[in-house]
């Protein structure tokens, strides 16, 4: 379930009042079958190709984090999409001696020192895999690198790390990405809108007060990437405003009773709130988006997979992608 809104409200007179508003909507799909095997590490029987795949779309992708919350929704995806899934994932326990069933596939979970070798077998079993990142913050510049040296292209979802850092590495490598700490389509169409705003209205909240919410599940260590996109937005519109001043929320009770996270959804949800308020309170402007559930970035992360392998297919000059480029695109599922 997920939502998107945009309020703006404008009040005549005393102090804007904080209110929250959730729309629901549900997707399901029933998973096809694939066909990816990798011999060396895990079997699985062989099924058909879907009969309504397109031809051509159906490539191998690994799923870096299947253990994960994250990494799992990603991989259901890709199993409905009709994708190859290589049943090879990795963990950061050195021995994790477990194996995940996502579909028909068993999925054969590796440890850190087993990466390369498992990867590089992945990579000339499969030379058209691409590989999907949803790990942990401190493994984001490590994994990169891991993939720039094999040359195996890859979707980073997981946010942290040094970004900068992280650019370098794959231009440097040459190797074809995309990279973006926001996988939700319509999320990332709202976040364009703010950055057009932000070029061709400089200075339009100049004097402006910000306030800033956000709300992830308790597992997210990090301040969201797509708070600090939106309020860089703001300030380009002449808002003064320090990201240290975040109020992030991970405390279970206070996004029951505070936020209004459906208790359902505490495991996986990202509530976002920006409040403008003119120098003499008289004006408000709020722009929220609530996203109940993982499926809004799992989608996008497919989506972005076969972005990238399309680039790919078509020898494309440009190599480093964004999820602007993927909607840019315009043949999203």
């Amino acid at each position: 379930m997920s939502s998107l809104s945009l309020n703006t409200t404008l009040i005549s007179r005393g102090s804007p009042r904080l209110r929250s508003s959730l729309f629901d909507k549900s997707r399901r799909c029933h998973p096809k079958p694939n066909t990816s095997i990798v011999r060396a590490y895990a079997a699985t029987s062989p099924v058909k190709t879907p009969a309504t795949e397109q031809p051509g779309l159906s490539f191998p992708i690994l799923i870096n984090g299947c253990a994960g919350r994250m990494g799992r929704a990603v991989a259901d995806a890709a199993v409905c999409a009709g994708l190859q899934l290589v049943p090879v994932t990795f963990s950061n326990l050195e021995k994790p001696n477990r194996t995940l069933q996502i579909g028909n596939v068993e999925i054969m979970i590796h440890g850190p020192s087993e990466r390369e070798n498992v990867l590089s077998a992945v990579y000339n079993e499969y030379p058209n895999v691409i590989v999907v990142d949803y790990t942990v913050p401190d493994a984001v510049n490590g994994n990169a690198e891991l993939y720039c040296k094999l040359g195996v292209p890859f979707v980073m979802g997981t946010t942290g790390g040094d970004r900068e850092l992280l650019y370098k590495t794959v231009k440097d490598a040459n190797v074809y990405a995309v990279i973006s700490p926001q996988m939700g389509k319509q999320v990332v169409a709202f976040l364009a809108a703010m950055e057009i705003m932000a070029e061709q209205f400089p200075g339009a909240f100049s004097g402006y007060s910000l306030q800033v919410m956000e709300s992830h599940q308790a597992g997210k260590r990090d301040t969201s990437g797509t708070a600090k996109a939106v309020i860089s937005c703001f300030q380009k519109l002449g808002v003064s405003f320090d990201v240290n001043k975040i109020k992030m929320i991970r405390d279970p009770k206070k996004q029951l009773e505070m936020v209004g996270v459906p208790e359902e959804h505490l495991e996986g949800h990202a509530f976002h709130m920006y409040l403008l308020t003119s120098p003499d309170e008289t004006v408000s402007f709020k722009f929220q988006h609530n996203v109940c559930g993982r499926s809004i970035y799992a989608e996008g992360t497919i989506d972005a997979a076969i972005f990238l392998h399309k680039k790919i297919q078509s020898k494309a000059d440009k190599r480093i992608f964004d999820m602007i480029d993927v909607l840019r695109e315009g043949n999203m599922r």
